[in-house]
């Protein structure tokens, strides 16, 4: 349990930890590829150790440096069959990428995560691999964990993807590597494109179109990754949202260095500033990733909507711009976010309610909030529902509270972000375990 009492304005200079979705590709891929991969950077947390445990019993040489950095020894495309049963944990991306490797794999695996992930829907993923020919068969509930793959030969083909998911589209470009001739993934909407960076890396190239109508990415197989010998994974923006909202919330002042600045990660940061929060942001080196510094400072100054066309660009932040817009004068609403009803909670009923608690006038919908936002935060007792991403926003939003909260749970923090609350008590964020 968190004790947050009412706090000063939150000052915060310095970086967060390594962005959870990188992490996991540069694992991957560097596991998959012919050659030595030396990554800079790597998030250690719970959802990153599932997907280092996955790899390394299929066969992958994974091995933490002296100097913080992971080694990892590549098997070209070659895993071997696992002892025991994969066991992802709660994370759907270690799930939905490694479910996109092993349907090619040549390796038959069972594939689990816990109970949380076992209720989280997989058949967006399995559906267009058994079209490609992957055998996947489900041992429990139909389109749930657990599942097993079997050995099986794939090839290509058009998949048109209902769902604007980077996690749908990179575990199809991942079996793509393994089949034979082009596969495409069409999707509704233009989502982030990590995979396809790093791809590119690895010495793949992938063909990728953006019309208004969603996007298009495609890549021709069977591929051998190359490794590229060293890759550097820049800071977390979804990481360091928190300090940027604390900021907001409390009219205090947070600058992150070293953060990923692709343009499908700072939609968050473009919604502060149309709610009056002052926000800045430059470009300082180009790697993997565009990589720089941002300042948030000041509190919202009015409410905002957020369409449906700027979900994607957000889906993990949107607990906290709820957060956000609780303090905002006026009515925000988000619609389209219907994705969020089936992540690690259902987040649109979880945050009404911890919202509710806190005494903000909230009123969830089926795709969203309509949040009447104000100077008043109460304190009381909060549920995080098991979810990592709602419990951290509401402590943030609890230190504007005007009396004392609790949250609820152990500390959740560690799937996504081990280091949140040691970093916003040193921001000056008043909260402790107890």
């Amino acid at each position: 349990m968190i004790r947050i009492e009412p706090s000063p304005p939150i000052q915060f200079r310095g970086s967060v930890p390594g962005d959870k979705s990188i992490s996991h590709r540069a694992l991957i891929l560097s596991a998959l590829a012919e050659g030595e991969t030396v990554i800079s950077g790597l998030l250690r947390s719970a959802d990153t150790e599932a997907t280092w445990r996955c790899l390394a019993a299929l066969g992958g040489r994974l091995s933490e440096l002296v100097d913080g950095t992971v080694r990892v020894s590549g098997s070209a495309g070659h895993l071997l069959a696992p002892a025991s049963s994969l066991y992802a944990a709660n994370s759907g991306t270690t799930a939905r990428l490694l479910l996109g490797v092993l349907a090619g794999g040549q390796v038959s695996a069972r594939l689990e995560g816990d109970r949380s992930l076992s209720e989280r829907p997989m058949d967006r993923v399995v559906t267009p691999l058994r079209a490609a020919g992957a055998r996947i068969e489900e041992l429990g509930t139909p389109g749930r964990l657990p599942l097993a793959v079997r050995p099986a030969r794939l090839v290509g083909g058009r998949h048109t993807v209902p769902v604007a998911s980077a996690q749908v589209k990179s575990a199809l470009l991942l079996s793509g590597l393994m089949a034979e001739g082009r596969t495409a993934v069409a999707l509704p909407a233009a989502t982030r494109d990590h995979t396809e960076r790093m791809l590119a890396r690895f010495g793949v190239e992938v063909e990728r179109e953006v019309l208004a109508g969603g996007e298009t990415v495609a890549l021709v197989g069977p591929r051998t990754l190359r490794s590229p010998a060293a890759l550097a994974v820049p800071g977390d923006p979804s990481t360091a949202a928190f300090l940027w909202a604390a900021a907001a919330i409390t009219g205090g002042q947070a600058t992150v260095e070293g953060v990923c600045l692709n343009q499908r990660r700072i939609g968050f940061l473009g919604l502060l500033r149309e709610m009056g929060v002052a926000v800045s942001w430059q470009v300082e080196r180009e790697e993997l990733e565009p990589v720089g510094s941002v300042t948030v400072a000041g509190r919202p100054s009015r409410a905002v909507d957020v369409p449906p066309e700027a979900v994607a660009d957000m889906i993990d932040e949107l607990p906290l711009l709820a957060c956000v817009m609780a303090v905002a004068p006026g009515q925000s609403r988000v619609s389209g976010a219907g994705e969020l009803r089936v992540k690690e909670s259902d987040r649109i009923a979880a945050m009404a309610e911890g919202l509710c608690q806190l005494g903000v006038a909230c009123e969830a919908t089926e795709d969203g909030w309509r949040i009447q936002g104000g100077p008043r935060v109460h304190g009381g007792e909060i549920d995080a529902h098991g979810d990592h991403r709602v419990g951290m926003a509401l402590a943030v939003l609890a230190l504007a509270g005007e009396e004392a909260s609790e949250l609820a749970g152990g500390p959740i923090w560690q799937v996504s972000y081990p280091s949140f609350l040691s970093q916003l008590v040193a921001a000056g964020g008043r909260a402790q375990e107890i």
